[in-house]
């Protein structure tokens, strides 16, 4: 009876200390949600979308005639339910929604983990951008692939980290000039941003492509239809072969390009929109058995990421996100035509189709 007894004993203590780690386990998740939804959420920043690049009307003020513009007979100053920021596009009351949550993903062409730059002009060029837009309204997942040939208005920094001055160059470059670490993200944040208008990014993250297996293994591989012919070391991918990825092959996908075909970044672009899709139901339906799976694979990633997302901020994204879809109609990319330069490739964005993409995606019509 005693040896019975002693036993009984244990197994109450045990149980009870399981409970206890599991309270504790789930205490400690909740706290990281609520920390990290308001870090997330403190920024009252709008776009300036007052005019329209490449337009001379004022969106906001008092003109007419033409798309972007007021009709002569209304002033926003007028309207009792104008706010600063709200404009006015081919006659539709538009206002910024405030509670979107927008980040920016940066695939930067080195294969080891993450250190500083020798100077400030070795950061490594961004072969990937994408804005991952999060809109709770809506429970909707949008990506924006962004050409890394875009010409945009970039920061030139010298090597002892002075600053140069501001040219238009590939936006790919951006994040050359910096450190290849926290600098050098903060800088191509700044320059994409200004790109869509003073558009607020809650946070970035930085992916050296050595990582892409990793990422990709994490969720059990990701199954592709294969868009263009893919040469890589040891193989090839065949335009409309499936394929399952899985550890390097992911990277040759998403990195490979023949740069003597024009265009081929913007095809390249094409298949990494493609495999983002894919990755993203593969990951829903991994975090679904498992919701620490992106705690455990933020820990995996740091050696080769550099982020301002912190792991309460991850948590509490990842427990949103199993909420939300993400559709075919809300991939994009940006609009333009792609040009030879004297040495490289241009890619010149559509600026009407930019400035109606991000009404689209980050605005909401006010009904009036």
């Amino acid at each position: 009876m005693k040896m019975k007894s002693g036993v009984f004993r244990v197994v109450i203590r045990l149980m009870i200390a399981i409970v206890v780690l599991v309270v504790a386990g789930t205490v400690a998740f909740l706290v990281l949600q609520i920390v990290g939804r308001s870090r997330l959420t403190g920024s009252h920043k709008v776009p300036d979308m007052s005019v329209m690049r490449g337009d001379t009307d004022s969106i906001a003020g008092m003109q007419s005639a033409g798309p972007g513009s007021v009709s002569e007979t209304s002033s926003p100053a007028e309207e009792d339910n104008w706010q600063e920021g709200d404009i006015r596009y081919q006659g539709v009351h538009y206002r910024y929604n405030e509670d979107i949550l927008t980040f920016l993903f940066l695939g930067i062409d080195h294969m080891g983990e993450v250190k500083e730059a020798e100077n400030g002009v070795k950061g490594g060029q961004s072969d990937a951008i994408f804005l991952l837009v999060l809109n709770p309204h809506t429970n909707k997942v949008s990506i924006i692939g962004v050409n890394r040939d875009t010409m945009t208005d970039i920061d030139v920094y010298g090597k002892s980290g002075f600053y140069v001055g501001t040219i238009q160059a590939q936006l790919c470059l951006q994040h050359g000039y910096g450190d290849g670490m926290q600098g050098s993200c903060e800088r191509t944040r700044e320059a994409v941003s200004r790109l869509f208008y003073q558009l607020p990014i809650h946070g970035y993250c930085s992916i050296n492509m050595g990582a892409i297996p990793l990422i990709n293994d994490a969720v059990g591989g990701v199954e592709v239809e294969v868009l263009e012919n893919v040469s890589y070391d040891g193989g090839k991918f065949t335009e409309g072969q499936n394929v399952h990825l899985k550890g390097m092959q992911a990277y040759y996908y998403l990195h490979n390009r023949d740069t003597g075909s024009f265009n081929s970044a913007g095809r390249r672009l094409e298949r990494q929109k493609q495999y983002l899709k894919a990755y993203a139901a593969a990951a829903i339906e991994a975090m679904q058995q498992d919701i620490s799976l992106p705690v455990k694979l933020y820990t995996t990633l740091s050696k080769y990421m550099v982020t301002d997302i912190s792991v309460d901020e991850v948590t509490y994204l990842a427990s949103q996100v199993l909420s939300y879809q993400l559709e075919e109609e809300n991939i994009h990319s940006l609009r333009g035509e792609t040009r030879q330069g004297e040495v490289y490739e241009e890619f010149y964005v559509d600026e009407k189709a930019l400035y109606e993409l991000i009404i689209e995606v980050f605005y909401e019509e006010v009904e009036e």
